[in-house]
């Protein structure tokens, strides 16, 4: 019989020797017979059994050339290995909170009539997925390029995705860690969401949010019928990133909030002209002005008086009134340089 130090010693470097996952093959070739490979999560504990007969006289779990227990001796100073069963029939152990340094193949080694035998295990440790690296928000001006990146780990690798949240629900755009967007417009502006996915838990879900910069374009300015004596409202709506600011104009004249019973009120991107009390002198041709750090636009709005004639649609009007009105403005410029 060999001396229970030589016999370890044996059976660590026996263990090296064999090619992982099969047993050595001498006499009852499904004897010792450890367990398939293992799979758990990680921080979750994972249970290493080995099956045995009462032909055992000496066992032992090494996680490749490290003796982790002989017998129920252990050797590993890991206070995470601890030993579950040493029996006739069984020789198990657990290791809890496992991490992915863990992973790799355990033997299980036996000595019976001093011949030692092995069985391996692959212990698989998978880990959910993880975004560990994302754009910010960013904004821009439209016509720019834009790369979004997120990156992901995990195990198995995760499959990362990119989705545009937006109000028409365009849904997917691209499966890959970077998202690349050339020339892009106000249409694809919004929330992006990374998804990062690989089955071993919920998958790992951060936003980037785009802001796309782009001058005033004003969508709404109908011409206005009023009383003498009667309320009248002009209003102006313009669509623009960052919000436009308005100004109005009669003729060549800016106008002033609260002059001549006028009151002016801009939110958001919806500017009123509101006249309490319309005159006679208050019928014309009024030019709204959006303007913001891009660029800015103008459209002519006209308030006329019952039985007035007008074109509703005023397309000409309204360039004819806004080439007026900056050759006013640039006069005015040239003069006062």
């Amino acid at each position: 019989m060999y001396h229970p130090a030589c016999w370890i010693v044996f059976t660590a470097t026996t263990a090296l020797l064999f090619i992982p996952g099969v047993p050595v093959r001498s006499g009852d070739a499904t004897f010792p017979k450890a367990m398939d490979n293992v799979t758990v999560r990680q921080g979750e504990s994972a249970t290493l059994r080995c099956t045995v007969d009462d032909r055992v006289t000496r066992v032992a779990w090494l996680n490749r050339s490290t003796i982790l227990y002989a017998g129920n001796d252990k050797w590993s100073i890991d206070n995470r290995v601890v030993i579950l069963s040493n029996t006739k029939t069984q020789y198990s152990i657990k290791i809890h909170n496992v991490d992915v340094y863990d992973e790799g193949p355990y033997t299980c080694s036996v000595q019976t009539d001093n011949h030692p035998k092995t069985s391996r295990v692959h212990l698989i440790v998978q880990v959910p997925p993880q975004i560990v690296n994302i754009s910010s928000d960013i904004t821009v001006n439209e016509g720019s390029s834009v790369t979004l990146m997120c990156l992901a780990f995990g195990r198995p690798e995760p499959t990362v995705t990119w989705r545009h949240l937006s109000g028409k629900g365009q849904g997917f755009v691209s499966e890959d860690e970077y998202l690349e967007i050339t020339g892009i417009t106000r249409e694809q502006s919004g929330e992006y969401e990374c998804s990062a996915v690989n089955d071993v838990a919920v998958p790992d879900v951060r936003k980037v949010k785009v802001t796309v910069n782009y001058p005033p374009y004003i969508s709404n300015a109908k011409n206005t019928g009023a009383s003498v004596g009667q309320k009248g409202i002009l209003q102006c709506e313009a669509s623009a990133v960052p919000v436009a600011e308005f100004q109005w104009f009669k003729e060549d004249t800016r106008l002033a909030n609260g002059l001549e019973g006028v009151r002016i009120e801009s939110k958001g991107r919806l500017s009123t002209l509101t006249f309490f009390n319309v005159s006679e002198k208050d019928y014309g041709n009024y030019t709204c002005v959006a303007t913001n750090k891009l660029g800015n636009t103008n459209a002519s709005i006209i308030l006329y008086g019952p039985g007035a004639v007008h074109d509703g649609g005023n397309a000409a009007s309204r360039v004819g009134a806004g080439l007026c009105l900056w050759a006013t403005l640039l006069a005015r410029l040239l003069l006062d340089f």
